[in-house]
C-alpha cells in the first residue's frame, strides 16, 4: 500500500487513498509556514515548518520508534516536502515520503474544496 523504502514521493491519489483506509496509521505533516496553513490545509495534517523542521522533528518524529506511523510530507508543490524527507531519511527515519505536487495537486485532484494559491 505504500511506496516501497527507497522510493521518495508518493502521489497524492496514494495519499488520499491511505488517509481513507480504515486501520492503517499515516501520520501527514504539512512543512509549509504557518501562514500557509492557516489559508488552506488537509484535514488532520500536523504543521512543522519547515523553517523550524530540523529543531522540531527531533522531538517529535525523531528517532523512529519500532511502532512508529509511516509519514507523509507535503508542501505547496513538492519542493520542501522533498527536502523534508531527505533529512528524516539522513536522520535514520525509513518510512517517509514526500507528497508528490503538494497541496496544489491535492485540490486539483482529490479535494477542489481545499483553496489554492
Amino acid at each position: 500500500m505504500f511506496p516501497a523504502d527507497d522510493e521518495l514521493e508518493i502521489t497524492v491519489a496514494r495519499t488520499a487513498e491511505l488517509l481513507r483506509a480504515e486501520g492503517v496509521p499515516v501520520r501527514l505533516i504539512d512543512c509549509r509556514e504557518e501562514d500557509e496553513h492557516a489559508f488552506c490545509r488537509i484535514e488532520g495534517a500536523e504543521l512543522i515548518p519547515l523553517s523550524r523542521f530540523a529543531e522540531l522533528a527531533h522531538s517529535r518524529l525523531l528517532p523512529e520508534p519500532e511502532d512508529a506511523e509511516p509519514v507523509v510530507v507535503y508542501c505547496h508543490h513538492g519542493m520542501r516536502s522533498l527536502s523534508a524527507t531527505q533529512f528524516l531519511r539522513q536522520k535514520g527515519r525509513r518510512r517517509v515520503w514526500s507528497m508528490r505536487g503538494g497541496i496544489d495537486a491535492w485540490s486539483s485532484e482529490i479535494d477542489p474544496e481545499v483553496r489554492r494559491y
